[in-house]
């Protein structure tokens, strides 16, 4: 592999929350920086990758993005197997996507690791005029379910980049806790972080089949 393709670790992180609330473009913004006006709903399951250097470690990511159509939610159930990160977003301008996102956290923790960082997501910022979800109601929602919370806009960007890197340091350092945690349960030999893959040689994981990605 190149120097740009090295990496340490791989983890897993799934978007979901309802249709239409911009997962699709802050999947585009995370991975390529780009933005679609004109984006359709995605059909299934797709996922595209990203390389973040997170304390000193190379850490790439697969970021997947489920369905939020009701007739997929069967479907993309199944993905949630092998997730240790989860941005769980709505549209601040459509309280119906918020007041979805009860249901979409009982769900992610149903199918789930119990250990799976999640964070609520407030998409479509700028959107300021056609706010109907205040940012305090969402803030206190997060704190009651013990998750992070953020506002970003896929359209500007704003955020968009924070929001990946802070999901990502979470992540590494709650498994290099658990992997400390397990060395002092067992200290006759050296425990990797949990929750990635040490990846050794050329990735070789499967890629799902995929429809048409907006």
């Amino acid at each position: 592999m190149s120097r740009e393709e090295e990496y340490d670790l791989i983890f897993k992180v799934v978007l979901i929350g309802d249709s239409g609330v911009g997962k699709s473009n802050l999947l585009a913004r995370f991975t390529h920086k780009e933005f679609n006006m004109d984006s359709k709903s995605t059909i299934g399951v797709e996922f595209a990758t990203r390389t973040l250097q997170i304390d000193g470690k190379n850490i790439k990511t697969q970021i997947w993005d489920t369905a939020g159509q009701e007739r997929y939610r069967a479907i993309t159930s199944a993905y949630y197997r092998g997730a240790v990160g989860a941005l769980l977003v709505y549209d601040i301008s459509k309280q119906q996507t918020f007041e979805s996102v009860n249901r979409w956290l009982k769900e992610l923790r149903d199918h789930a690791d119990s250990n799976i960082s999640v964070m609520l997501v407030g998409n479509k910022s700028d959107l300021k005029h056609m706010r109907t979800v205040p940012t305090e109601e969402a803030k206190q929602f997060a704190t009651d379910n013990g998750i992070s919370f953020i506002e970003t806009s896929a359209l500007d960007a704003s955020n968009v980049e924070l929001s990946l890197h802070q999901i990502l340091t979470e992540i590494y350092r709650n498994s290099v806790n658990t992997a400390a945690a397990q060395m002092e349960a067992s200290p006759s030999g050296p425990v990797k972080p949990t929750g990635g893959i040490k990846i050794t040689q050329t990735d070789t994981t499967a890629k799902p089949a995929a429809g048409k990605c907006c």
